[in-house]
């Protein structure tokens, strides 16, 4: 494979992610205005973007990319996004809320981020050289999240959240562009005939193995607390902050600078994985959430406390996942890291949907976000604990081949 077609896909599926992330991550502030508009509760909303998350985690999209390839899959997604943007932006009830944001957006995103991008990616680099370049498209993928929420923000305060929703559909459809730099299939390379040699082996005896090791399920464990973070601090986030009594500039602020920090947090703590034991790394990552956490809750709520917690959230928003998917390979080893992390990951979008939802749920029977904070407090705290015990050694190959008992 030529060099110049390979940087051309890294370079099209990081700004794939960095769109298709970025305009998800302004979904927080549309919140108010949107049940305003409606004349609905927060959990309705919430509810619509629980069901997002949920689809996202499915791996239906990701099957039909292997199947067909990633092109085609990229720029259907590209236009259903567009086209679920549009809708959102003319539906009158809460079940159009769930049609638009919940299926079609949902859809969209498994289908023009990470579970795509990344497999057509590693169909064309290197066993080697795959985690430095996914840590690339992540940590840019992430810098959607400092562009979007301010503009989306600011298209807001000019055309209104409906104008604003067609425009960011508009804008959307850039992806069906950066589609057209991935793979149509799998390349007729040295690179394909691994790729093929690693689908061929049977996943039923690590899938066992995987079941009842202690350290993996702890991982599930972990992973679950962190979808519950940043999908409840996401979307509602900007709503507390104005019921706060601060401006909803200072919402988008915290939100950008949980996407700067982010791609610091991802980095630095990717670098250190390598130097240190991930899981550690993991219980001091949750335990500093907590902390994080407890110290804006309990302290006046300000400009400054607002972007403070932005910055210090960020650092240790996605720092999670190299050490996660690092993790996982380090006891299974990579020929199996899609299944088993993807796995993994679909508890992540689980806690997702619970934590959204539940932020909303509560809110409208309390009227406070006060116990999904505290919430949010405990599972830092549950998750930094878990990953102290848990077994991390690599398994000796001659565990993932002998004969499991019955």
């Amino acid at each position: 494979m030529k060099r110049q077609p390979v940087v051309i896909a890294i370079m099209a599926a990081a700004l794939a992610v960095m769109f298709s992330s970025g305009v998800r991550a302004s979904f927080g502030l549309f919140l108010q205005p949107v049940t305003e508009t409606l004349n609905i509760g927060r959990e309705t909303f919430s509810l619509a973007i629980a069901i997002s998350n949920l689809v996202y985690g499915l791996p239906l999209v990701g099957i039909l990319a292997d199947r067909i390839g990633s092109r085609w899959v990229m720029v259907a997604g590209g236009v259903l996004y567009a086209v679920g943007l549009f809708v959102m932006s003319r539906v009158m009830t809460g079940m159009g809320l769930h049609l638009s944001v919940g299926l079609m957006v949902g859809f969209a995103l498994s289908a023009t981020t990470y579970v795509v991008v990344l497999g057509a990616v590693g169909q064309l680099v290197p066993q080697a050289r795959r985690s430095s370049v996914f840590g690339i498209i992540t940590a840019v993928g992430s810098s959607g999240m400092f562009v979007f929420p301010p503009l989306a923000q600011l298209l807001i305060q000019q055309f209104g959240w409906q104008n604003a929703l067609s425009i960011l559909g508009v804008i959307i459809l850039v992806v069906v562009g950066f589609a057209f730099g991935m793979p149509r299939q799998t390349e007729d390379n040295e690179n394909k005939q691994s790729y093929e040699a690693e689908l061929d082996e049977s996943y039923g005896k690590i899938l066992r193995r995987a079941s009842t090791h202690q350290g993996y399920l702890l991982l599930i464990v972990g992973f679950f607390v962190c979808g519950f973070h940043v999908s409840f601090i996401g979307t509602h986030l900007p709503a507390f902050l104005s019921d706060n009594g601060l401006p909803a500039l200072v919402g988008a602020g915290a939100l950008s600078l949980v996407g700067v920090f982010n791609m610091v947090g991802s980095f630095a703590f990717g670098w250190l994985g390598d130097r240190y034991r991930k899981k550690n790394l993991l219980s001091v990552i949750y335990l500093g959430r907590a902390i994080v956490i407890a110290l804006f809750i309990f302290l006046p709520i300000t400009r400054l406390s607002a972007f403070v917690f932005g910055g210090a959230i960020g650092f240790l928003w996605l720092a999670t996942v190299p050490l996660t998917s690092g993790t996982v390979s380090q006891i299974f080893g990579a020929r199996y890291l899609s299944t088993l992390y993807g796995m993994v990951f679909l508890s992540h979008q689980i806690g997702a949907f619970i934590g959204v939802w539940w932020g909303g749920l509560l809110f409208d029977r309390t009227g406070t976000y006060d116990l999904v904070w505290y919430a949010s407090i405990a599972l830092g705290l549950l998750a930094s604990v878990v990953h102290i015990p848990m077994k991390d050694e690599p398994l000796a190959r001659e565990e993932l081949t002998a004969p499991q008992a019955l």
